[in-house]
């Protein structure tokens, strides 16, 4: 094996490894510390979790302003049986 494919095969062993970090989620904070597994982002779920309660209220109204006047009734009949 000559000097050009031992550079290669090290250039192509770090790529592979490179990649399969990103795909596993694993990051390297500083040189010589261990890998850490990066987790599900609690602040994303909480914005997820936000977004869909937004997303149903919005369809609730959409579908409030849309009705005719009589089946708007009968909603607000139920909603205030509810109460």
């Amino acid at each position: 094996m000559n000097q050009f494919e031992m550079i290669v095969m090290i250039v192509a062993i770090v790529s592979v490894a490179s990649i399969a970090r990103a795909k596993y989620g694993i990051v390297r904070r500083h040189r010589g510390e261990e890998l850490v597994q990066r987790g599900p982002d609690p602040e994303a779920e909480r914005l997820r979790a936000e977004l869909k309660a937004l997303k149903d209220r919005v369809a609730v109204l959409e579908r409030l302003a849309t009705d005719s006047s009589s089946a708007l009734e009968r909603e607000f009949d139920r909603l205030r049986e509810r109460a």
